[in-house]
């Protein structure tokens, strides 16, 4: 029988996103065939007995899937936006809070903007 350690395959590209007590992963990995793929994980920090753990959720979004997946975030995120909020500034989230230089440099990649487009 195969064993199941590549399930979790090397990451080509990584992008962190924290957000409070919760961050998000997104991952492009390959498959033996060297086909790729994506993994959005969500992981929460919780407390349990005065010990920190981390509750993840993964999901795996194919290449076939991709524009659909984007669409129909972008859909979501506008319904919100325009119609459900739309007296409501979203533009306060648009910038990351300032670092100091040193965290600044040492954290550069993963202060970027996320973007879908």
């Amino acid at each position: 029988m195969e064993d199941n350690k590549d399930y979790e395959r090397d990451e080509i590209f990584t992008k962190r996103v924290k957000a409070g007590k919760r961050t998000y992963f997104f991952d492009v990995k390959a498959t033996r065939s060297n086909d790729y793929y994506l993994t959005i994980t969500e992981s929460k920090r919780k407390i349990k007995d005065d010990n920190f753990y981390y509750e993840k959720h993964k999901i795996f979004l194919y290449k076939e899937d991709f524009g659909k997946f984007v669409d129909a975030l972008q859909e979501a995120v506008d319904h919100v936006k325009n119609d459900l909020m739309s007296d409501f500034d979203f533009s306060q989230f648009d910038s990351e809070p300032q670092t100091t230089e040193t965290n600044s440099e040492n954290n550069n990649k993963f202060g970027e903007d996320l973007k879908w487009d």
